[in-house]
């Protein structure tokens, strides 16, 4: 199966479950760890997907993004996910100061059904 299977089937799933989807941490299940695991990321192994990464910021300690991709030891994509009901707008600061503090280069948001 290629890619774009893949991911009609994720679209497919995602239409179905969305109303069934109740809380974050379903939308991070059903949706958002399938959609990583299609990329190539093996979301059960920790040195290639660390959920809850620690990005200290500031004086706030133990802050955390939901998901951060690992390269060679260091995250190279964060993942902050919200339920798949929830606007993005309210939450895109989030993101950016996580971040800030990372070595990461690229950071996304989504609910599972938009990311930005």
């Amino acid at each position: 199966m290629d890619f774009q299977d893949i991911i009609r089937q994720l679209v497919e799933r995602i239409e179905k479950m969305k109303d069934s989807v109740l809380t974050e941490e379903a939308t991070k299940t059903a949706f958002i760890m399938p959609f990583i695991n299609a990329l190539g990321y093996d979301v059960f192994n920790p040195t290639e997907v660390v959920p809850e990464f620690i990005c200290d910021i500031g004086t706030k300690k133990g802050e955390k993004i939901d998901y951060a991709i690992m390269q060679d030891g260091k995250p190279v994509i964060l993942i902050e996910c919200k339920h798949c009901l929830q606007d993005l707008n309210l939450h895109d600061n989030q993101l950016l100061r996580y971040f800030t503090v990372s070595p990461a280069k690229f950071g996304v948001l989504t609910n599972g059904i938009i990311g930005e």
